[in-house]
């Protein structure tokens, strides 16, 4: 699992194109009748949004983190609780983990949100499709808002955790160097 989250990491295009035919299927399995082709097409055009805004966040991880390799670097370290040892390595972890932790301010009323979204659309769809169309989107919010909320929690905690041992590891050193220290 590690060489495919690396692989990932490295390259994001893999996993806009993932997510597309993914979604394409989904749509297919769930809706049958238009071609594919016209699905996989309005799938990439829809997407587009959700693309560049996952560029931009990207880009800024990236100036962070310094270059795509140590974003994944950092990314892998914050993911086991490795807390970086070199200097430099730490500040850009300081400076990832901020970032991340300002964006996911809101996380709660957005899953709140996502939650009243997906369970509105499966009403409507049982409302006005048939069975089948019900069924897979209800087991669709069932598990996408159980996993979004899962690992919500989980990504928060790990952000937390590392938030926490960047300082306390920062207020250990400058307490090591005590002011008689630093004057002799």
């Amino acid at each position: 699992m590690e060489r495919v989250n690396t692989l990932l990491g490295k390259h994001v295009w893999l996993q806009f194109v993932l997510s597309v035919l993914v979604g394409s299927a989904l749509i297919v399995l769930l809706f049958p009748g238009p071609s594919v082709l016209s699905v996989v097409i309005r799938t990439t055009v829809i997407s587009v949004g959700g693309i560049a805004a996952v560029l931009v966040a990207r880009r800024k991880e990236k100036r962070a983190a310094g270059s795509t390799d140590s974003l994944v670097v950092l990314d892998r370290k914050l993911r086991k609780g490795d807390v970086p040892t070199d200097p430099a390595e730490r500040d850009a972890m300081r400076a990832l983990v901020a970032q991340r932790l300002h964006r996911t301010r809101h996380r709660v009323p957005a899953l709140v949100l996502l939650t009243v979204l997906f369970c509105s659309v499966t009403l409507l769809t049982a409302a006005t499709g048939g069975q089948r169309q019900t069924i897979g989107v209800a087991l669709l919010t069932v598990v996408f808002v159980g996993w979004g909320i899962s690992n919500s929690s989980l990504q928060q905690h790990r952000l937390r955790a590392m938030d926490a041992a960047l300082r306390s590891e920062g207020a250990a050193q400058r307490s090591d160097c005590s002011p008689a220290q630093v004057q002799a």
